[in-house]
C-alpha cells in the first residue's frame, strides 16, 4: 500500500493507476461498514484508493470534531489488510490552505433534515468530496446507505459538476440487534448502547407497516415518534417519511420512500434510515 500526504502526489498516483479506479473516502475510526465499502471496490476495480481525513469543515462549532474517534495506526492496518492500494492522509492545511475560500453548496437536498439540524454540514461534505473526486478522478466512488442524505448530496454534485464518477451506494451494515454501525457508537455507554436499538426498531415498524399495505405516511411517522418518545434516554431530532430521491416529506406512500431518524442517545447523536417500497 502506498501512502500519500500531498494532493500532488496522490493525484499523480491516481493518474498512473490501473483502471478502473475505485475511491473510498473515510474519516477513519474504521468499522465493518467501511470494510464493506473497501471490499466492494476491491471486487469491482483494479485499483482501490482510500482517504483518511477527519474533515473539520463538516463539523459545527458545537459538534464533536476534537472528540471524534481517531485510531490512525489501527486504520492503516485495516486499509492494508483489506487491499487498499493507494491511501491519501492529508493534513488540514493540505486540503484547506490558509487562503481557501471556495465552497460547494448542494441546493435543496442539503437544506433539509440534517441540513436544518447541522447548518453548514453539507457545505463541508460537498466541498471535500468535490475536491477528492477532482483530485483522484475515480471511475467509482463508494459511500454507505446509512448516510443516505449524504449519498444523495454527493450524487447531485457529481452530476451537476460533471465530476465523472459512478457513485456506488453500499447497504448499511448492522449489528446483530439492528444498530447501524457508526464510528460514534464507541461513545455509547452500556445503557446507551442498549437503548440505541430504538432507532432500528422505529424504522422496522415503518418497514413492516408499509409491507402490510399501509400508505398513510403521517400515521407511520406518528407511530415512529411515539416509539422514540417512550425511551427516556433518546432525544429525537426527527423521525420522518420522505421521497427516496428528493427527501421531500410525504403524506402518502405511493412510490419509493425513506424512513429517516436522527436522535441523541445520551450525548451521542445517531442517524439511520430504511428504504420503503409500497
Amino acid at each position: 500500500m502506498q501512502v500519500f500526504s500531498t494532493v500532488a502526489e496522490f493525484r499523480q498516483a491516481c493518474t498512473q493507476a490501473k483502471r478502473p479506479l475505485g475511491l473510498v473516502p473515510t474519516m477513519g475510526a474504521l468499522h465493518a461498514g467501511h470494510t464493506a465499502l473497501i471490499r466492494r471496490s476491491v471486487d469491482e476495480c483494479k485499483t482501490t484508493a482510500a482517504t483518511l481525513f477527519v474533515n473539520p469543515a463538516q463539523f459545527g462549532p458545537k459538534e464533536d470534531f476534537n472528540s471524534y474517534p481517531r485510531n490512525v495506526q489501527a486504520d492503516m492496518g485495516t486499509f492494508e489488510h483489506e487491499g487498499v492500494n493507494l491511501l491519501f492522509t492529508p493534513s488540514t492545511d493540505e486540503v484547506y490552505p490558509p487562503d481557501f475560500d471556495t465552497w460547494v453548496h448542494a441546493g435543496k437536498l442539503s437544506e433539509r433534515l440534517e441540513g436544518e439540524f447541522r447548518p453548514g454540514h453539507f457545505r463541508g461534505v460537498a466541498t471535500v468530496v468535490c475536491k477528492l473526486l477532482s483530485i483522484a478522478r475515480p471511475d467509482k466512488a463508494y459511500f454507505g446507505q446509512k448516510d443516505v442524505q449524504q449519498t444523495l448530496v454527493i450524487k447531485r454534485i457529481n452530476t451537476d459538476l460533471n465530476l465523472g464518477a459512478d457513485i456506488v451506494v453500499v447497504p448499511t451494515v448492522r449489528e446483530p440487534d439492528g444498530l447501524a454501525l457508526s464510528s460514534r457508537n464507541v461513545k455509547l455507554n452500556p445503557d446507551e448502547r442498549r437503548v440505541a436499538t430504538v432507532l432500528y426498531n422505529a424504522l422496522s415498524l415503518a418497514k413492516e407497516a408499509v409491507a402490510n399495505g399501509a400508505t398513510d405516511a403521517g400515521a407511520i411517522r406518528a407511530a415512529m415518534e411515539e416509539l422514540l418518545r417512550k425511551e427516556p434516554l433518546a432525544q429525537m431530532d426527527y423521525a420522518t417519511i420522505t421521497d427516496a430521491s428528493t427527501l421531500e416529506q410525504l403524506d402518502a406512500i405511493s412510490r419509493p420512500a425513506l424512513a429517516l431518524i436522527a436522535a441523541r442517545i445520551g450525548k451521542t447523536r445517531l442517524i439511520d434510515n430504511m428504504p420503503l417500497y409500497p
